[in-house]
């Protein structure tokens, strides 16, 4: 992990297209502004772990069988 130290209104650049920038400190939070590309995805880490979580999930479904789909003659 890398560590830096950096005061408000200063950033971090993550290659050529991703900002991180200090937009407010006070005495137990740091706001950070995150500028990125729209294709990249942005999630707080508890919302990209409930979806990776949701994703193992569906994939572990047994398959729905192809005969509940047919109607009954």
């Amino acid at each position: 992990m890398l560590v830096l130290t950096r005061k408000k209104d200063q950033s971090i650049m993550i290659g050529e297209d991703i900002e991180i920038v200090v937009v407010d400190i006070s005495e137990y939070q740091v706001k950070i502004g995150i500028n990125a590309p729209k294709n990249v995805p942005l999630y707080r880490k508890e919302i990209y772990l409930e979806i990776k979580k949701e994703n193992i999930e569906a994939a572990n479904i047994d398959k729905i069988p192809i005969n509940i789909f047919k109607k009954d003659k």
